[in-house]
């Protein structure tokens, strides 16, 4: 089987079993507040993200009250996230750059995203993906790790595994690749026990037992 070959054949099975319609994991009624929930979720799930944004969001209701909050208090509020005193610091920092630089405005290019304090790649295509409906490929650690398994990627860096999914899944599926493997990453392709008997992947995995 070629490359091409596994690829449709991987898009065609993800499609249905999971569908096609896109889905945030994040909750969120604003830009601002998915790029805000995006750099709380790192090193943690969303689950507990959108536990913590529930109070978050309604605490600081506009992006100058969150630039204008004190470092310490953030950090209560937001500590179960886990890294909470770096999350607090770019997130005060994020929000009063939006502010002074952006009108409040999130940007709209990767470029300008990953300027923000504390927004990488990752976390600028999920803006890019959601906010925008620009395609883009957000590489996390159930991408990473599932694709490799694939042989969709050899590298081990997430930038240039985004460079190897671009170049061979449709764009059109660029923001529901994401979405597609990080389900099949939370229920069968587990990191600790996969399981390969029951996965619908199985046919395409290379590592499969």
């Amino acid at each position: 089987m070629t490359k091409k070959e596994r690829v449709e054949g991987v898009i065609a099975a993800l499609d249905r079993e999971y569908g096609t319609d896109l889905i945030c994991y994040l909750d969120h009624e604003t830009p601002w507040q998915l790029l805000i929930a995006t750099i709380l979720s790192a090193q943690c799930t969303d689950a507990r993200v959108n536990i913590v944004t529930k109070d978050l969001f309604r605490k600081y209701d506009t992006l100058e009250k969150l630039a204008a909050a004190d470092y310490d208090e953030l950090c209560e509020d937001i500590r179960s996230t886990g890294f909470f005193r770096n999350k607090a610091a770019n997130i005060i920092a994020c929000a009063k750059q939006l502010v002074e630089k952006h009108g409040g405005v999130v940007p709209d290019t990767i470029e300008k995203l990953t300027a923000l304090p504390g927004v990488g790649r990752k976390t600028a295509n999920v803006i890019l993906g959601n906010v925008y409906q620009k395609p883009s490929v957000v590489v996390d650690t159930h991408v990473k790790r599932i694709s490799r398994k694939l042989g969709f990627t050899k590298e081990s860096d997430p930038e240039k595994i985004e460079y190897d999914l671009m170049k061979i899944l449709p764009k059109d599926h660029w923001i529901l690749y994401n979405l597609h493997i990080i389900t099949l990453g939370r229920t069968i392709c587990t990191a600790r026990s996969p399981k390969c008997e029951e996965c619908f992947l199985n046919s395409y995995c290379v590592t499969r037992k």
